[in-house]
């Protein structure tokens, strides 16, 4: 069997991992979903369940990669007991990772349109009305336009992932990253210097808790904001279908297991409280509700760079950083994918590629169409479009069961055993994974990922939905 490739530094897997994770989950609805439960205190129960759900699931995920090195194709097969089903997962697991890009991809297209709009100066003069007549037309009218950028992002990272793990994805996705830290850094500092910007800061650093548990009606909503800090903690580190144990099927046995989670968390975390620092100034010194909802990126900011000074030039950075954004995260799961058919049916790297190449062009296209050709299908009633039904089978039910089960098989003696992990996920220096959680993610985390899983099924489609 052919040698397994690995990364050429750990400074490559942490910000490959980090960039998978680094998406616009972070950058598009953290922002927004910060501001519709008000600022700093939804951060804060935020940060406390990123560190008690997120990592711990991280590193399960990092060590059933590296004990079986292998992808979510047969990492179970690997390391399952004989005469269990486990490895059946590996299907849905890889299912999670296609469905994702069958709508990433079209959402990668606009961000790289919207810089090209924004350096090319189309949104000069515009007021409102125009700037949001520009994506009402752009998705309901110009599929082809919407096609083309679509194909560039698959074609573009398809090629990253043809040169090679060492080569084409650690290379590329290292100088992406820094450039998007290095383009965020800016960015916050000129927004932190606005005038007006004080207010933003005040709302996103100094905790208000009667903002959290109360709406701007007086409603109170405690429950709500706790089960949507939990959520966004969650599904914002990219766990459950194996894109994070593909990464760790490249790593070494030199650093034990939870201090690299720690790393990626951290990464992840900060780019995207520092985006908070971009979005939140600004909105305010402009007078814009930061709790407007998607439109915020696309309808929104493109408002408050028209009215600021130099605005041209902010506007054309601010898209190039949602980008790489996207385009790390396209690049992360591609390789996930790739990895799979050379994993399941020893194909080569070119013909992975070049299968995969054509089957996500494919399969993308229902999204495209979904806003405009296709746009009579509505699956979940009026206004709804087949993006929802997309992203509704994924974060709603493959993430958090897929979460679940990555979970369950490293605590399970008829699964991998909490023993074979513990060992797998300490090997080597560094911070190590205390035995002492062992009742709290055998008996406690289960039930709180399954929690995510009944609530989210509850809001969807509950009497309030």
């Amino acid at each position: 069997m052919k040698e397994r490739e690995s990364f050429a530094s750990r400074l490559g897997f942490v910000l490959i991992s980090a960039g998978c994770a680094i998406g616009l989950g972070n950058v598009w609805r953290f922002p927004y979903i910060v501001g519709q439960y008000g600022g700093a205190a939804f951060v804060l129960i935020y940060l406390v369940f990123l560190v008690a759900l997120g990592l711990p699931i991280m590193a399960m995920e990092f060590s059933v990669g590296r004990a079986s090195r292998r992808s979510i194709a047969t990492s179970f097969h690997e390391l399952e007991p004989k005469g269990t089903k486990w490895h059946v997962f590996s299907w849905f697991g890889m299912a999670g990772n296609y469905l994702l890009m069958m709508f990433y991809t079209t959402i990668s297209g606009w961000m790289v349109m919207y810089f090209v709009k924004m350096a090319s100066g189309e949104f000069t003069g515009l007021n409102a009305s125009g700037v949001a007549n520009i994506f009402v037309n752009m998705t309901s009218n110009q599929p082809g336009l919407m096609l083309f950028y679509m194909l560039l992002v698959i074609i573009f990272c398809m090629g990253v992932c043809a040169m090679g793990l060492q080569n084409g994805v650690e290379k590329v996705t290292k100088v992406m990253m820094l450039c998007l830290l290095a383009i965020l850094m800016i960015l916050a500092v000129r927004a932190v210097t606005l005038p007006g910007a004080a207010a933003g800061l005040e709302f996103y650093l100094k905790p208000n808790f009667h903002n959290l548990m109360y709406d701007a009606e007086g409603k109170f909503r405690l429950g709500e904001a706790i089960f949507a800090a939990m959520g966004q903690s969650f599904f914002t580190l990219s766990l459950g279908v194996g894109a994070m144990a593909i990464f760790g099927s490249y790593i070494d046995k030199e650093r034990r297991l939870l201090g690299e989670a720690l790393s990626v968390g951290i990464l992840d975390t900060f780019v995207a409280l520092v985006i908070g620092l971009v979005i939140f100034p600004t909105a305010f010194a402009f007078g814009v509700n930061p709790g407007q909802g998607p439109a915020l990126v696309f309808i929104t900011l493109p408002n408050i760079f028209n009215a600021m000074p130099g605005g041209r030039l902010w506007g054309s950075l601010f898209f190039v950083f949602m980008t790489f954004a996207a385009l790390s995260t396209v690049i992360a799961v591609f390789q996930n994918i790739i990895s799979f058919s050379m994993d399941k049916w020893n194909w080569s790297l070119k013909k992975s590629v070049l299968f995969n190449l054509v089957v996500i062009s494919v399969l993308s296209l229902p999204c495209l169409l979904g806003f405009n050709l296709w746009s009579w299908i509505q699956p979940f009633g009026e206004g709804s479009m087949i993006l929802d039904l997309e992203d509704f089978i994924l974060s709603n039910n493959i993430l958090p069961l897929g979460s679940l089960l990555y979970l369950l098989f490293c605590v399970s003696k008829r699964g991998w055993g909490w023993e074979k992990f513990m060992e797998e996920v300490n090997t080597g220096e560094g911070l190590r994974f205390p035995n002492a959680l062992r009742f709290y993610m055998t008996w406690i985390l289960p039930l709180v990922v399954l929690a995510i899983f009944v609530v989210g099924y509850m809001q969807k489609f509950g009497p309030a939905s």
